[in-house]
């Protein structure tokens, strides 16, 4: 898995949206014990924490300790690094495992395999995740030539299955067809500005270039920002599904 988010990872923690409760206790209605769970590639752990609230046990994984180091900390959640696709969990031991806005950089089929090894027979499998938000329509037009043409050659390839709505991912499961959620947030230009300097492009961009893209787009988006409704939407992304 790349790790294109370790050095941001305080940015990470604070302008990456959370997830509303709304889809966290629908996905949580699916699980019949609810002893431990897990959440992998868990990053600020804002999944981890939400599952808290339901489970004796959270573990939460990721194999970066910057971002465990900013992640929500919590009496039953284990924080540790470890890789998605070789934990070092015992076999059928998770009533639930989930992952948020990461399956697209794992190795599917060994990720998969662990999958199978470490839920439990009646456990549930979750891929959660969020599209690319729209706003108001002057904004939206300065934002998708960003995220198009700017930064857009230097997205990872595996972008693409965010794109397409992880609707294209492999999904080896019985799977469970799952309600649509939106997530709906109002944010400052200080907000929208911090969650675009997340993004992995916006960083491989200053990489190579050593400069920020988002000095292209900066004064205009904040005219554009600062007259309009500051409103957001977040398609939200999940698949549900049990072991064959």
């Amino acid at each position: 898995m790349k790790d294109n988010f370790s050095k941001q990872a305080a940015e990470y923690s604070k302008f990456r949206p959370q997830y509303p409760d709304e889809l966290i206790d629908y996905l949580v209605s699916f699980v019949k014990k609810k002893s431990i769970a897990l959440d992998i590639a868990t990053g600020n752990g804002q999944v981890a924490q939400k599952l808290s609230r339901f489970f004796e046990t959270v573990y939460a994984i990721d194999i970066s300790q910057n971002q465990l180091d900013n992640a929500i900390p919590s009496d039953n959640i284990i924080y540790k690094v470890a890789a998605a696709e070789n934990t070092f969990f015992k076999n059928q031991e998770f009533d639930l495992i989930t992952v948020a806005q990461a399956v697209h950089w794992f190795d599917f089929d060994s990720f998969y395999k662990e999958i199978y090894r470490i839920l439990k027979p009646d456990g549930i499998f979750a891929v959660l995740g969020y599209g690319l938000f729209s706003t108001n329509s002057d904004s939206d037009k300065i934002l998708r030539n960003f995220y198009h043409n700017i930064i857009g050659p230097y997205w990872d390839a595996e972008r693409k299955y965010l794109d397409e709505n992880y609707k294209t991912i492999p999904f080896p499961f019985d799977e469970i067809v799952a309600e649509p959620f939106v997530n709906h947030f109002t944010w400052t230009f200080e907000e929208l500005i911090g969650y675009l300097e997340t993004w992995s492009a916006t960083q491989h961009y200053i990489s190579k270039n050593n400069k920020n893209p988002l000095d292209l787009i900066y004064d205009e988006l904040k005219i554009s920002w600062q007259k309009n409704d500051k409103k957001v939407t977040f398609p939200l992304l999940l698949r549900i599904g049990k072991l064959k």
